[in-house]
């Protein structure tokens, strides 16, 4: 049976079971045409062009797809970069010395910090619940075969691991029991224990001389999140005592007990802006009033990077559109083919009392259950990948429930927008000319 005569055969029926309600036939066509009769339709008309309307709808399968890796790859690389911002220590504070505003200072006197700088900041910012001061030198060693390698020495208070939130790969981090008898430990980097020795397990309790002084290796370190020589921290990093430093080494104890840098760690990350400023007020107050002191956090580049991660994300969304216009596209080019195919059905509807909101309603209702469809198969696919990784591996991607939302919506709404072209083309048609249509 041809697809006209088909069509033809199925309204008759229908127009029939509606004439026995009693009811007259043009009135209850124009009053009573109830929506499940016209998904009723549409359906029909989906069975008989199956492959022409499953290829439609892939389009809107794919699109609504990506939409959902889209954001889900956006999510997950915003993640994956505030972790790591927030490894180096998210609620870390570094104060050091820039420099003083007239001749003086700018020419030897230096106004550097000092340990009794950090003890009145514990003292006097609430809220602070760490923290180290950091003095600095740099050192060459003998290793194999008589060679030597430039070192940067860095003398620290055992919190310095909390602070900046290191990871222990082999032994310990020397403690408040060696800081305070001066133990001579050290804790080196992972990639100088790997360069020396062989391995980080290998260089436990090796000895080392550091200006001219024997240390014992009692642990490796890394940091948490790669910093690529941006932190204090180099390949070749030996971490010591600052109570040692300072006692052993005369260039630590030449004025005051002078530091380059002093960290801080704040309890809670929404406290860390107050306490940032806290800090600078009460490290300014110690000095002269033209010194001029760096005290910052990690709090700006994780909102800037949290920017970043945002807009890639929109950026690669307006892509993902940009697939569902395309498969809108689709769906109109297929109904205006189906407006084309079914005009003598439209003609035989619109003889018997069907209104042009009756079509037009129809074939709005087709593109919108096609582009719905495919949205719905779409979001289930684009859902299938995040939660298949989560449960097949131990990566934790997140997954976004208002994406899904989104994805539906758009699918309907590129529905009704592509298919109210041809909806209203087919219910412009004239009814005469229609029913002549061959």
């Amino acid at each position: 049976m041809a697809l006209a005569q088909f069509q033809e055969a199925t309204l008759a029926i229908r127009t029939y079971n509606i004439t026995m309600t009693g009811r007259p036939l043009v009135e209850t066509a124009r009053n009573t045409m109830l929506f499940s009769e016209i998904v009723s339709i549409a359906i029909d008309s989906f069975r008989s062009s199956k492959m022409r309307f499953i290829l439609t709808a892939v389009g809107m399968v794919i699109g609504t797809a990506v939409l959902i890796w889209v954001v889900t790859i956006g999510l997950a690389g915003k993640q994956y970069a505030l972790n790591q911002i927030q490894s180096i220590g998210a609620n870390m504070v570094v104060a050091y010395w820039e420099g003083g505003g007239n001749a003086t200072v700018t020419t030897g006197a230096r106004d550097d910090l000092t340990v009794d700088d950090m003890k009145a900041v514990r003292e006097l910012v609430p809220g602070i619940h760490a923290a180290s001061p950091m003095w600095e030198s740099h050192d060459r060693i003998a290793v194999g075969d008589g060679k030597e390698r430039d070192i940067l020495v860095l003398g620290v208070d055992p919190q310095y691991a909390t602070v900046r939130n290191l990871e222990i790969l082999a032994g310990r981090f020397f403690d408040d029991l060696d800081s305070m008898s001066r133990e001579k430990a050290a804790v080196v980097s992972q990639k100088f224990a790997q360069r020396v020795y062989g391995g980080q397990d290998v260089a436990k309790d090796k000895s080392i001389k550091i200006k001219g002084l024997p240390f014992t290796i009692i642990g490796t370190f890394r940091e948490r999140a790669e910093t690529f020589g941006q932190s204090e921290i180099a390949d070749d990093t030996i971490l010591i005592p600052y109570t040692v430093a300072q006692s052993d080494f005369s260039e630590a104890n030449q004025v005051n007990n002078r530091v380059k840098q002093i960290f801080f760690s704040v309890s809670e990350a929404g406290e860390v802006p107050q306490a940032t400023e806290q800090i600078r007020q009460v490290i300014q107050s110690r000095h002269r009033p033209e010194s001029v002191y760096h005290v910052d956090n990690l709090a700006q580049l994780l909102q800037v990077t949290a920017r970043i991660a945002n807009g890639l994300t929109l950026m690669l969304l307006a892509i993902a559109l940009l697939v569902l216009v395309v498969s809108g596209v689709g769906i109109m080019n297929i109904m205006l083919a189906s407006v084309r195919t079914r005009i003598r059905e439209i003609g035989i509807r619109k003889a018997i009392g069907a209104t042009r909101r009756e079509i037009r309603l129809q074939f709005l209702t087709e593109a919108v259950l096609i582009s719905l469809g495919g949205g719905i198969v779409g979001t289930i696919l684009g859902l299938a990948v995040p939660f298949s990784i989560r449960f097949f591996t131990e990566y934790r991607i997140p997954i976004s429930g208002l994406s899904a939302i989104i994805a539906i919506t758009v699918a309907s709404l590129v529905g009704v927008i592509f298919g109210t072209v041809p909806a209203t083309r087919a219910a412009q048609l004239d009814p005469v000319e229609a029913l002549h249509y061959e």
